[in-house]
């Protein structure tokens, strides 16, 4: 349900220097997404009536980022008037007329649920407060704007670490950046907000100094836990909250009845998805929006990005990239699945296969050392060790066409375009050039040739022309006798 009485404005219009990035710091990525799609997730879970994203440092990444997340969500240009104080002013201005409340969120806090927001909102309503702001208490708060309460322990105002004195560098209760505001309160407060501070900016946080200041009601809610609430400003604090988000992820895997041995070691992006009774070994990745099946078992040291893998399926150590996996199908060990392989129910692609842009078959197997690409594989084919599919002629690609039944050799080279009919047979070490009729056997033997004494003649005093020399005098006594 939408609440019409709430909007949502999210800040992205800081550089990030701390990244050293080229790259805004709210497109840096966590489980999959960029920092400021997990802010805009959660926010929209609220149902407000809008959402604004501020925008300028690399505006139109940042805006077309946005806009592939929510198409819904209103850009809104900061002018160079620095500070959060302005960033939030210039979207009052696009909420012209708007009267409820206004929860303003820091497109860098990945990990704030939509359930403390909403704890954060109740409490801004039930209190009647004219701000209300989400802390943190912290073991080390450098770095952080201080909250500041007064003797009755409401809150007097925050201070920014650079503008704090002594005493006040030694409070361990932050603010997070998270606030609620009664949109009529806040339009007159950022009116008296000027930039006289150490940065000369205007900072959102003196408008609650300002509102106490004239007795207005402000309120608190400490994070249940302090994590949730804590900002990336540089990438130790961006692998941090990845590894702290993943840790919430498969937890909740492990709880919907996912079997994840080493949570330590899986990473499990937020779009994927696993069914009841998949199984997770140690060092696997499953990423994107990789959907998982149920009895599947997933690793150890597996990759799959964009996959669909099938019940009772199997992947060991192999990587795999938007590529579907059909049920009691087996992949692997050691296997490379590129972009738009298909590998039908109980199929195989075994040890050191790659495959790229092809069908392969129920019940058929590519069970070794061999690539397969841009070719389609019927049913019950097995492919002999070393099959190649030739598909490249160094202008265009070619497809390769195999059909039911169709056994191969080892070490058989298919050069594409060529097409395999139902039930063929192919010998070792062939190279098909031409179409095979079905139930055909084709071959490409050249006679072998010995060349007698090669070794002793081109290579005199090698262990090989001894021990040659050796054999030859032992072979004609025996012959002689």
């Amino acid at each position: 349900m939408t609440d019409n009485a709430l909007a949502v404005i999210v800040l992205a219009a800081g550089q990030g220097t701390r990244m050293k990035s080229k790259l805004p710091k709210v497109l840096h990525r966590i489980g999959g997404r960029p920092l400021i799609g997990h802010v805009l997730d959660s926010a929209r879970d609220l149902g407000p009536a809008q959402v604004l994203v501020v925008v300028r440092h690399e505006r139109d990444l940042v805006a077309d980022a946005v806009a592939g997340i929510g198409p819904d969500v209103h850009i809104v240009d900061q002018d160079e008037v620095p500070g959060t104080g302005r960033a939030v002013q210039v979207a009052l201005e696009r909420l012209d007329g708007f009267t409820g409340d206004v929860l303003v969120l820091s497109a860098d806090v990945p990990l704030l649920e939509a359930e403390t927001m909403a704890r954060l909102v109740e409490l801004h309503r039930t209190a009647h407060a004219a701000a209300t702001l989400l802390t943190a208490v912290l073991d080390d708060a450098t770095g952080y704007g201080r909250v500041i309460r007064d003797s009755t322990g409401a809150v007097a105002r925050i201070v920014e670490q650079k503008d704090a004195t002594a005493p006040e560098v030694e409070v361990t209760e932050i603010n997070a950046g998270v606030y609620v505001f009664r949109a009529d309160a806040l339009r007159t407060q950022l009116a008296r907000v000027g930039t006289d501070n150490a940065q000369g900016e205007m900072y959102l946080t003196d408008v609650v100094g300002l509102l106490r200041a004239d007795g207005a009601p402000v309120a608190a809610l400490t994070a249940p836990d302090a994590a949730t609430a804590l900002g990336v400003n540089d990438r130790v604090q961006l692998s941090e909250a990845a590894r702290l988000l993943n840790a919430r992820v498969v937890r909740r895997w492990q709880l919907e009845g996912a079997t994840i041995l080493d949570p330590a070691t899986t990473w499990i992006d937020v779009t994927a998805s696993l069914a009841p009774d998949v199984t997770v070994l140690p060092g696997s990745h499953i990423l994107r929006t990789t959907t998982v099946a149920s009895g599947a078992v997933i690793g150890p040291d597996t990759s799959l990005v964009d996959c669909e893998v099938g019940e009772d399926a199997t992947v060991t150590r192999s990587d795999a990239t938007l590529a579907v996996i059909g049920a009691k199908a087996t992949v692997g060990p050691f296997a490379y699945l590129r972009p738009g392989t298909y590998l039908g129910d109980a199929g195989k692609i075994g040890t050191f296969v790659e495959t790229k842009n092809s069908t392969i078959g129920a019940g058929s197997k590519v069970p070794h050392l061999s690539y397969i690409g841009d070719t389609t594989i019927g049913t019950g084919v097995n492919l002999g060790a070393g099959a190649i599919t030739a598909n490249y002629d160094d202008i265009a690609k070619h497809r390769t066409e195999i059909g039911d039944e169709v056994h191969t050799g080892s070490h058989n080279v298919f050069v594409a375009p060529v097409r395999i009919g139902n039930g063929a047979k192919t010998g070792a070490g062939a190279v098909i050039r031409k179409d095979v009729p079905a139930g055909a056997l084709a071959l490409s033997v050249a006679p072998q040739r010995n060349v007698e004494g090669w070794v002793e003649t081109n290579r005199p005093g090698t262990k090989a022309a001894d021990l040659a020399a050796r054999a030859r005098s032992a072979q004609e006594a025996d012959d002689g006798a």
